[in-house]
């Protein structure tokens, strides 16, 4: 019998092998997992919370089930009795390794929590909303004038507002009567595009809300908006839970693939995550659930399915086909949302395959039709979705770039939280490097910053991080223009040094140590060149050679600096001053979505109108591809880079064998 066993860690991804008996705390703290404790795993605080993730995981080549772990004793029962565990929950100071497992750490049992980058976007909208409010005065009953209640309210809509009698839903009908005689005929009710009443108050009942929501792979944002005025009146964000059955999209499929009933859990975890958020919401604002009468989600086409319920299964191959690429309209009890029983959600429509409801919502946020300008749109994610075109012609593709932007697959990688690494700075003598971390305002060589990180310490880097310092590396001249780090270097800076047959970049000694190696660079290089050669392949349709401008949409997109993502050619050369970002324009796009009923209409024609180009099978996908392995690119000049920075001398580039991966061997993430 094996005598050790591996554990996985999400969402950070860190695995490791240790002896059967070893707790899950101490794993943690081994592997440097982000796992909370305070009382010394006595099994007092319950800061340590974890979560099994059960059933058959084929990227990391695990079969996790609860008996993986002790069974459950004295000491969590004890926890469990005073404080309360939630179901499925064990304390990381008590559970015991018994097999291969996959541990999720929920957000609330981790010491740095990632940051959610939740902010509304500035935005002037059109008010037209699809739920409007109407106060009415309503004709008492007569015995001489045998109408119904419903009947009567319609008349004074009619009289008073000039609006059509609505029909009426089940459910406001069963409230109906009592808001009339409790408002002493006068009542407020609530009328959804202008035909149906959905909702009544005894009164003057002037406040209804709406939500516009993102549901990203990694996050979901939500911002409650007041509907009569537009007002963004909370922005709230958290960790999306389904990454613990997988990080990227692809492992989320396979997961439904080799785990029947595994969409139902998946679902399941997004509806719940909604609801929690929403509860925050509600009680931070002090509004009703009642008082939420809209919502509106975007989100990639496997997030879409999965949050309708639906089996994204036939995402995971070719050809890619959406259960419906059309605007669906529902009712919130349909998702298992908690607002008013009456309440509606519109989910706006997605593009194609692998390009979804969200980037419609960069599209209706950022306006392409309507301009002159070529532009470039892209939303930076685990899958980059871009578009491409102005007010004559639209294309749209998708590329699998994976979790390596968002620090998953660097070897001190991590995703944004504080005490992670975000700007970086290299000495091209001497290659001593400074840095940033969030959480902190002064750089590493400022004084005060060892005191100003003593709280959260520097933990490792995230995306924006490793972004910099692979570009500040490559402008040194220890990266070379076909990503390998040069041994020659070592003679300039004891930071360099040989591991194996390749060498790595120290940034950081100490603990936890920080390093680049030769594979963290390789995984940046697959994930950018996938973005830049689907970039290019809708480049070469519409027939232009460059483009006028270029918007950064996402958490990560809103976050780099454009200047760096364009010295390692993770985007086409294009004027800086026109290379811009748009923070969360998925959830902006939403969010227009919900306060006009107009925009609905106008998105759905609009994506109709986009050419969809799957580049999984377009031939010149591979030669893009390779050619932008290479920094920035091995062919294509940069010559407004070039008037900014000075560049490396460019040197013809030999991709090897590692760098030949052709699109359809890489798997969509």
């Amino acid at each position: 019998m094996a005598e050790d066993a591996l554990i996985v860690f999400t969402p950070s991804g860190k695995r490791g092998r240790f002896p059967l008996g070893t707790d899950i705390l101490a794993a943690a703290r081994s592997l440097g997992v982000d796992l909370d404790s305070v009382c010394g795993g006595r099994g007092i605080c319950g800061r340590c919370q974890v979560l099994v993730s059960e059933g058959s995981f084929a990227k990391h080549g695990i079969s996790s089930h609860a008996e993986s772990l002790s069974p459950s004793g004295e000491v969590e029962a004890r926890y469990d009795t005073r404080r309360g565990l939630k179901p499925g929950r064990r304390l990381g100071c008590q559970a015991e390794l018994r097999g291969d497992v996959v541990i999720d750490v929920p957000p609330d049992s981790q010491v740095h929590k990632q940051v959610v980058r939740k902010r509304a976007e500035a935005r002037q909208i059109e008010i037209d909303p699809v739920v409007r409010l109407h106060y009415l005065e309503v004709e008492e009953p007569d015995m001489h004038k045998p109408t119904g209640d419903l009947e009567r309210v319609q008349r004074a809509l009619l009289q008073q507002w000039d609006i059509e009698p609505p029909a009426c839903d089940l459910r406001a009908l069963q409230a109906l009567q009592k808001a009339l005689r409790d408002g002493d005929w006068k009542i407020t009710v609530a009328v959804h595009d202008g035909s149906r009443l959905i909702a009544a108050w005894p009164g003057f009942h002037d406040r209804a809300f709406g939500l516009a929501v993102d549901v990203g792979s990694t996050t979901i944002a939500a911002h409650l908006c007041n509907l009569a005025t537009g007002e963004v009146v909370a922005s709230e964000g958290l960790m999306n839970p389904q990454i613990r059955f997988g990080e990227d999209l692809m492992s989320r499929v396979s997961y439904v693939m080799m785990n029947p009933g595994g969409e139902k859990e998946l679902t399941a975890a997004v509806r719940e995550a909604l609801n929690d958020l929403i509860g925050q919401i509600v009680e931070q604002n002090e509004i009703s659930r009642d008082e939420i009468l809209e919502a509106t989600f975007v989100g990639n086409p496997i997030m879409h399915h999965l949050l309708l319920g639906i089996d994204p299964t036939e995402l995971g191959g070719a050809p890619f086909a959406l259960a419906s690429n059309q605007a669906i309209t529902l009712w919130a009890t349909e998702l298992d949302l908690e607002i008013h029983p009456n309440g509606r959600v519109y989910v706006l429509p997605c593009i194609a395959g692998h390009v979804g409801a969200d980037a419609a919502g960069v599209v209706l946020s950022e306006a392409p039709y309507q301009r002159d300008e070529v532009i470039l749109l892209v939303d930076v994610g685990t899958n980059a979705e871009i578009v491409l075109g102005n007010k004559d012609r639209l294309l749209a593709a998708s590329s699998p770039t994976g979790p390596a932007f968002e620090g998953a697959q660097i070897l001190s990688g991590q995703r944004a939280a504080p005490g992670a690494i975000e700007r970086v700075r290299i000495d091209r003598e001497t290659l001593e490097p400074r840095y940033r971390v969030i959480g902190c305002d002064l750089w590493s060589d400022e004084p005060g910053f060892d005191e100003a990180t003593r709280r959260t310490g520097v933990t490792g880097i995230c995306g924006s991080g490793i972004i910099e310092a692979l570009a500040e590396l490559y402008l040194a001249g220890v990266l070379a223009a076909d990503g390998t780090i040069d041994g020659a270097a070592a003679a300039r800076s004891p930071r360099i040094e040989q591991q194996g047959r390749t060498h790595s970049y120290l940034m950081r000694a100490g603990e936890p140590e920080i390093r680049i190696i030769q594979n963290d660079v390789r995984a940046i290089q697959l994930a950018k060149a996938a973005l830049y050669a689907g970039a290019k392949l809708l480049m070469d349709r519409v027939g232009v050679d460059h483009v006028d401008r270029i918007t950064l949409a996402g958490a990560f997109g809103s976050h780099i600096d454009v200047k760096y993502a364009m010295i390692l050619g993770l985007i086409p050369d294009c004027d800086l001053d026109r290379v811009a970002s748009a923070g969360n324009a998925a959830g902006t796009g939403a969010r227009i979505a919900l306060l006009n009923n107009q925009a609905r209409r106008e998105i759905e024609r609009v994506v109709m109108d986009i050419e969809k180009i799957e580049t999984a099978v377009e031939p010149n996908f591979q030669a893009h591809f390779v050619d932008a392995m290479a920094l920035p690119h091995a062919s294509t000049p940069f010559p407004n880079l070039e008037k900014i920075v000075d560049l490396p001398e460019r040197k013809a580039v030999a991709p090897d064998e590692g760098m030949r991966r052709r699109r359809g061997g890489r798997r969509r993430q």
